[in-house]
């Protein structure tokens, strides 16, 4: 089984960007432990980050071509406004699992508290910092092997 992580913009900045809302572990960091539990399930994973909305999307795109089994995104800021990704999501039929570091509910920010890409997704982990990533490859793996795909 081969799963796809995806991280928007600014991901790319963990560890340097707003260090007391996003933790001091790099993204880097982030690849490894990703890396790590992927290796312990036996799974098949490869790691993309963009700061552009239409790589993320050809990035969506390329998963249904090469039979990608899921998604874990990050959509970062993108997962605020962008319809062009939910559409992706939605036009691949690729389960996907929404992460966001922060609880985006109760962040200050009132246009943080939606997600408009939550409903192209099977699951939506929010507030669980990097442990979300991990958690939305467990979900994703017992989605699949259970015949939700």
């Amino acid at each position: 089984m081969k799963l796809l992580v995806i991280n928007g913009p600014n991901l790319n900045f963990l560890g340097i960007r707003e260090p007391g809302l996003y933790g001091k572990v790099d993204y880097d960091q982030l690849c490894q432990i990703i890396m790590k539990r992927c290796a312990e399930l036996n799974i098949v994973c490869d790691i993309f980050q963009s700061n552009h909305e239409g790589a993320i999307i050809d990035k969506i795109q390329e998963a249904y071509h090469k039979g990608i089994a899921g998604i874990v995104m990050n959509p970062g800021a993108y997962g605020h406004y962008s319809y062009a990704i939910h559409d992706a999501i939605t036009s691949v039929s690729i389960p996907t699992v929404e992460v966001h570091i922060t609880d985006i509910k109760s962040r200050k920010e009132e246009w943080r508290h939606k997600t408009v890409i939550e409903d192209a997704c099977v699951k939506t982990i929010i507030g669980h910092g990097l442990d979300g990533y991990t958690e939305g490859i467990d979900f994703l793996i017992d989605y699949i092997k259970n015949g939700n795909k």
